[in-house]
């Protein structure tokens, strides 16, 4: 239980950070954003828990797929302004299009067993 407060509190940092930088620097925003710390950081928590490199492997591969299939929520925030789009109608369609992108993969994409 302690592990999960310890990683929730960082991943609630780090969002906080972000946040922060990209108000003020949206450049510097969109670098950190980039930069797969989370997903170093869980990778290092589940290798403390659990040890187990097969398993680590497979988030590995599964993260090197899903996120690329995920980039396409981005499309209709960045081009929110030149589409005539508020935030929120922005937002919702990229949900869309990841959910579609990602959702397509899992359903048609080869199994993980």
């Amino acid at each position: 239980m302690l592990m999960f407060l310890v990683r929730t509190v960082i991943a609630a940092l780090i969002i906080g950070v972000v946040s922060e930088i990209a108000h003020r620097t949206p450049r510097l925003g969109a670098v950190l954003l980039t930069l797969p710390v989370v997903s170093i950081i869980a990778i290092l928590m589940t290798w403390i828990r659990d040890h187990d490199l097969k398993n680590l492997s497979q988030l590995s591969r599964e993260t090197l797929i899903l996120v690329p299939l995920g980039l396409p929520f981005f499309i209709p925030l960045a081009f929110a302004d030149r589409l005539g789009l508020n935030f929120w109608s922005a937002l919702g369609a990229g949900v869309i299009l990841a959910t579609i992108t990602i959702g397509a993969w899992l359903m048609l994409g080869p199994s993980t067993q």
